[in-house]
């Protein structure tokens, strides 16, 4: 098996490009709304007959919406101003309600919910299919919010002002704050004092879609007269504010994003903008009166992957006087920071198992305390107040364990459970561990395993793969109820691998399948398939592989590359054509991490594994279910659409789902999510789990 994948990784980097003009003749399928788009959509519903008729389809999806529904979730918090509030869905609520409880009954694990905003109320009386984007409060008191609501779930949303206390939105006519819709929004700098970054109209975004320009907007004042404050390139990211209120005052900070990993950011003082003094490519954050660095990249004796303190003042003055946090050699990979008002919580991985640790600043020194956690679990840490408390939220979970939520307080050791999941599939008798496989230029790539234990039966057992693989995001153990019920509990085995390019290891492992380098990525999932079948786990007639997103593009790539290794294939909302990402939606934001294949170099590594480039109807390819959303405005669907065209152009085997709602998520409620997750997990059981023959 090693001297196999050895062959095919030399084959594939001889493999010829396709070249940049090839043909494309579903670039039609662009058209989002178009007619002619829409009716090829409508005309792939037949596709999915085979899996909607199935025998136990509509029991497995009665089931997975009773799961989607159930009241028997966590409710995390966060107190604004008075109040602790939540979003939550359920069967009677399924575009859901903003709702609110005094934090001394939510600290119990009682709270008495009070109902804010009824999302489905405001829809039906609007005639709009809303979904909730978050709300954000002017600190202290929190009664005024800016509430962000998207039409149909995509990235672009509306903003409205909102009063907490009347629970009302305030009309533009009594001088609410209301934008339009757009990929943008709002930070608060006082209460009468908006930073925007919107669509200000012809030329005020970047090629990715997002705002280029930050506007001071007056209360009371058309949005046409606020005051230019930062304008970056058309050919950046885009831009994004904040205000936060941090010891005592309100601060408003801003990123200008000059690529997708790096950029300025600014603090607001006084009417002008300052510019922190960090590297491009690090990310700033303000604890009181610190200022926090996490680095990408080396910087002086600091390592890619650490996070240093500063006092703010001095930094900004030229003075700084760093002390070394989070330190990659001793804690591993930085996964998130969390700042209380006397404490930061630091969330590390090793070996792809997470830490926590405390910190605290003691006059010119700070403290490091480890909080223990449990093994193989996932953490989730989040500040219940803010800086203004330091009280916190911890969520846990495991492969097999569902997900309980804790109430804690930095400093102290008890940690009260206010909620505790009810299992939702039976464990019994699955067993999770941590196994390594080789990649073809021979790095050892880590991944989890869920399987009954004892011995695998003769012939294997059948085993789904999933990936993701970029923009250091990091793949951890989780419960996961859709995953028990649908394919755990019916005996199926599930694989989670972490591969370079994502976050588990750090900067570094990100890096490692950067542009040019992408290539890697690949290797290492077809490296955990080919370990799956020399252990005798599975075979390829039972191992099937699933992602989204980057995950879809993973996907897509290893049924194009190696179409042997596996028996399906499941890609949602996935990137396909890597000749124009770049020029569909958000596309252009992401080539630090794909390259631009406009300059002949890069495509020479991109047109290799672009997946719509190099489909072809001389190789035998398993069964594939793609799906997607006309509404996700981040992934363009032409990606789905038109890789579906191909396939099927060529002869294979492919079922193509399209929601007309659900943004980059592909779903936006409760039924919505049971049907994209049943049509899924369905279509894997009758490919990989047959039933005996009579």
């Amino acid at each position: 098996m090693r001297l196999l994948a050895l062959l095919m990784a030399a084959n594939l980097a001889a493999a010829a490009t396709p070249p940049a003009d090839m043909a494309d003749p579903y670039r039609w399928l662009e058209d989002v709304d178009g007619e002619r788009a829409m009716d090829w959509v409508r005309r792939q519903q037949p596709t999915l007959d085979p899996v909607l008729t199935s025998p136990g389809f509509a029991r497995l999806e009665a089931e997975l919406a009773a799961v989607m529904a159930s009241p028997a979730r966590l409710a995390p918090g966060e107190q604004r101003g008075r109040h602790v509030y939540n979003f939550w869905r359920d069967a009677e609520h399924p575009r859901g309600v903003w709702r609110r409880s005094a934090p001394e009954d939510y600290l119990r694990g009682r709270p008495r919910w009070e109902t804010v905003l009824d999302l489905d109320e405001l829809a039906k009386s609007e005639g709009e299919r809303w979904v909730w984007a978050g709300a954000n409060c002017l600190a202290p008191e929190a009664r005024r919010c800016l509430l962000s609501l998207s039409r149909g779930g995509g990235d672009a949303h509306v903003l409205r002002e909102f009063d907490t206390v009347d629970r009302r939105f305030i009309a533009a006519g009594e001088g609410g704050f209301t934008l339009p819709e757009a990929k943008g929004g709002a930070g608060w700098i006082d209460a009468d004092t908006l930073g925007v970054y919107t669509d200000f109209g012809p030329g005020s975004l970047t090629r990715s879609g997002y705002p280029r320009q930050l506007k001071l907007w007056r209360r009371g004042t058309p949005l046409a007269d606020a005051t230019l404050l930062l304008e970056g390139g058309v050919d950046e990211v885009g831009l994004w504010a904040w205000g936060e209120h941090l010891d005592g005052r309100q601060q408003f900070m801003l990123e200008r994003r000059t690529s997708f990993f790096a950029g300025k950011q600014y603090l607001l003082r006084d009417g002008r903008l300052v510019e922190l003094p960090k590297p491009d490519d690090a990310q700033a954050s303000l604890f009181g009166k610190q200022a926090l660095i996490e680095l990408r990249s080396d910087w002086g004796a600091y390592a890619a992957g650490a996070v240093i303190a500063t006092p703010l003042q001095p930094w900004l003055e030229g003075r700084p006087s760093f002390t070394l946090l989070h330190d990659p050699a001793r804690d591993g990979a930085l996964q998130s920071l969390v700042p209380l008002r006397d404490a930061l919580l630091v969330v590390s991985m090793r070996d792809v198992r997470q830490h926590l640790a405390e910190w605290r600043p003691a006059g010119a020194r700070w403290k490091r305390r480890a909080v223990p956690a449990g093994e193989l679990e996932s953490l989730s840490v989040a500040a219940l107040a803010g800086q203004t408390s330091n009280r916190y939220l911890l969520t846990r979970s495991s492969f097999l364990a569902p997900a309980r939520l804790q109430a804690a307080e930095a400093g102290r050791a008890r940690r009260q459970t206010l909620q505790q999941l009810p299992a939702f599939f039976d464990t019994q008798g699955l067993e999770a561990r941590q196994l390594h496989a080789t990649s073809a230029d021979g790095t050892s790539i880590p991944y989890f395993i869920v399987a009954p234990r004892g011995p695998v039966p003769e012939g294997g057992r059948p085993t789904l793969l999933y990936g993701y693989g970029g923009f250091e995001i990091s793949m951890r153990p989780a419960y996961n109820a859709i995953l028990g019920r649908a394919w755990l509990a019916r005996g199926g085995v599930y694989v989670l691998a972490n591969l370079r390019g994502g976050g588990e290891f750090g900067p570094r492992w990100h890096q490692a399948a950067q542009r040019e380098h992408r290539q890697r990525s690949f290797d290492d999932f077809i490296a955990v398939a080919e370990d799956l079948q020399r252990r005798g786990i599975t075979r390829p007639a039972k191992l099937g592989i699933m992602g989204g997103s980057l995950g879809g593009l993973l996907t897509s790539v290893a049924l194009v590359q190696r179409p042997e290794l596996f028996g399906a294939v499941v890609s949602q909302v996935p990137l396909t054509d890597m000749r124009r990402y770049h020029e569909m939606l958000a596309g252009a934001s992401w080539m630090e991490e794909y390259g631009n294949p406009d300059i002949p170099a890069q495509w020479d590594y991109i047109g290799r594994y672009s997946p719509y480039h190099n489909a072809t109807a001389n190789r035998r390819y398993p069964p594939v279910l793609y799906t997607s959303s006309t509404r996700d405005d981040r992934v363009h669907p032409g990606h789905a659409r038109k890789m579906v065209a191909r396939l099927q152009e060529q002869g294979h085997e492919v079922l193509y789902w399209e929601n007309t709602e659900g943004g980059h998520a592909g779903a936006s409620t409760p039924a919505q999510q049971a049907r994209l997750w049943a049509l899924s997990y369905g279509f894997l059981q009758q490919r990989l789990m047959p039933p005996p023959a009579p």
